[in-house]
């Protein structure tokens, strides 16, 4: 008989540098059983063809991972001019070929075309649902659906390298930016075409790619090693205002009742609290009624 394996209540931020062609999904289920954890989310997905950060919460830090979603992200990004697929990189069928004759001088003139806002139309093959349902499921099935374009920013782009057929650029950008889009909108300003041909995250917020661990580093680690790689489930929370509540304010916040701040606090801020020990305790909110309301809040310990 198979003994079910024991999960452990266990929450914290695992850095992780996502492998070629696993999903976002399988690679947080592998981080999940590696540390045996309850409960495990991801914050942002990567493609299949896409490694690098991804950003693991487990526990209760899977309730904040909103504020990394909303996170800027900063990419590496290789694209292949003169070739137009379906999806916009290169797991697509090829639709257009176009001979290349490019200039470097050409290349730097559009990439600084796209800082700044602009408006981009998400590729047919993704995750981004329209009436519940995901685009991809539309795509394979030969339907057609509506997409709406919508403005994100690009705040950085540097050409790393470019020669014939081939450039890398850096890219800093707002969430919900499609690079897969970004570098088929280039290959069309460029007159050529182009698509995705490789994608790595370098950062996410204030996290950075150095940082990160790839899985068979992890796979290696004991459960007392991979603890210690663990970071604070506030961690992803460091630029919100914080607040130390006493003992009577701890008490009344956890069981879901406002507070009157004793401090001047910024309607509608989201702020950090924590206990007379300096525990972290989860998120509040000041309301219209002056008083501070717990938003999320930790599920407190035995």
């Amino acid at each position: 008989m198979q003994i079910k394996r024991q999960k452990r209540d266990i929450s914290g931020v695992v850095l992780l540098d996502k492998p070629l062609g696993l999903s976002s999904n399988q690679a947080m289920q592998r981080v999940k059983h590696l540390y045996q954890a309850e409960k495990a989310g991801h914050t942002g997905s990567l493609d299949l063809l896409a490694t690098g950060l991804l950003p693991i919460c487990l526990g209760e830090a899977t309730k904040f991972a909103n504020f990394l979603l909303d996170a800027d992200k900063s990419y590496l990004a290789t694209v292949k001019l003169g070739i137009t697929t379906t999806s916009a990189d290169a797991e697509g069928e090829v639709i257009a070929q176009k001979p290349v004759n490019v200039t470097l001088q050409q290349v730097e003139s559009v990439l600084h075309q796209f800082i700044g806002d602009i408006e981009q139309t998400p590729p047919i093959y993704s995750a981004l649902k329209v009436d519940g349902k995901p685009l991809y499921a539309y795509a394979r099935a030969g339907q057609e659906v509506e997409i709406k374009s919508r403005y994100v920013s690009i705040h950085q782009i540097h050409l790393e390298h470019f020669e014939a057929d081939e450039l890398v650029f850096t890219v800093t950008c707002s969430k919900g930016t499609y690079i897969r889009t970004l570098a088929q909108d280039i290959g069309a300003k460029l007159g050529c075409g182009a698509h995705l041909k490789g994608l790595r995250r370098l950062t996410s917020g204030t996290f950075d790619l150095k940082d990160a661990l790839p899985l068979e580093v992890l796979s290696e680690l004991s459960l007392e090693e991979l603890d210690a790689k663990l970071l604070p489930i506030d961690i992803k929370i460091q630029h919100l205002p914080k607040l130390t509540l006493n003992a009577e304010q701890t008490d009344i916040i956890q069981h879901g009742q406002a507070i009157k701040p004793n401090q001047e606090i910024i309607f509608n801020e989201f702020i950090r609290l924590y206990d007379m020990s300096g525990e972290f305790i989860g998120l509040a909110q000041k309301q219209a009624d002056g008083k501070l309301h717990p938003k999320r809040l930790l599920r407190q310990k035995d």
